[in-house]
């Protein structure tokens, strides 16, 4: 409710306008508490304290299904790479994070550190992960480092990931290597046009006719007409990693 300087309410009103306003700034308060224990990693951006699933903000790493060359010039699964080198670097230690709202999946944004450094920032320093300019700009600095290091990705040649998403036959390619001319066609298809990235990652996102996205699992009715060559379909390694992402479940 706002509140112009000639309206006047009542005392009821007015108990009941005080009692919104507080539960609001308990909310606000409660809402931006730090996140604090051990993290388990479900890609190169998301992590997932207890049931709080949280997006590290100001970073985008690469899809787990999204393919890069590296400094040879041949095809690596670096989102897989970036999940599992953060699962690495975070394992077994106590994660902090400090919360700046929510993105449209329902994932805590937050910037999160251990050990005094900030994790986030790590992502982007070892070229796991770019700085997502969109949002933020707090860690172009140390993407301009990994990209001088030729660390990561940068050691390569890739796409980034928010143009990864949305591909087509133009979409630019960043890195440090030069590309063959099948380059474009190479790093626009997922490692699913192969087949599925690894064992592990074998839950196929659809897009249906009506623009819903839903994963099926092994063994479910629709699991083998899915044509994973469309490349706004995605395999996933884990439900979990399906749903913050915001992919449904299939019925059947």
């Amino acid at each position: 409710m706002t509140l112009t300087p000639y309206m006047r309410i009542g005392p009821a009103a007015h108990a009941l306008v005080i009692a919104a306003l507080t539960i609001t700034s308990l909310s606000s308060a409660r809402a931006l508490d730090p996140l604090t224990g051990l993290a388990r990693v479900i890609d190169g951006d998301t992590i997932s304290i207890g049931s709080q699933h949280i997006r590290l903000a100001g970073i985008d790493a690469p899809e787990t299904d999204q393919v890069c060359l590296d400094s040879t010039v041949h095809r690596w699964t670096c989102g897989i790479s970036a999940r599992d080198q953060l699962s690495k670097h975070i394992a077994g230690r106590i994660i902090s994070c400090e919360p700046h709202g929510q993105d449209r999946y329902r994932r805590i944004l937050a910037v999160c550190s251990m050990d005094n450094h900030d994790v986030n920032g790590w992502m982007v320093r070892e070229g796991l992960a770019l700085a997502y300019t969109k949002y933020s700009r707090d860690y172009v600095a140390d993407e301009a480092t990994a990209r001088e290091l030729r660390k990561g990705m940068w050691a390569g040649a890739f796409i980034a990931p928010w143009d990864w998403r949305h591909r087509d036959a133009h979409t630019l390619i960043l890195g440090s290597v030069s590309v063959p001319v099948t380059a474009q066609a190479e790093l626009s298809n997922p490692v699913s046009s192969a087949g599925a990235p690894t064992p592990e990652c074998i839950i196929e996102g659809n897009v249906n006719i009506h623009g819903e996205r839903i994963y099926h699992m092994p063994g479910q009715i629709a699991y083998s007409k899915v044509n994973m060559l469309d490349p706004r379909k995605r395999w996933f390694c884990s439900e979990e990693e399906a749903r913050t992402a915001g992919w449904r479940p299939a019925k059947h």
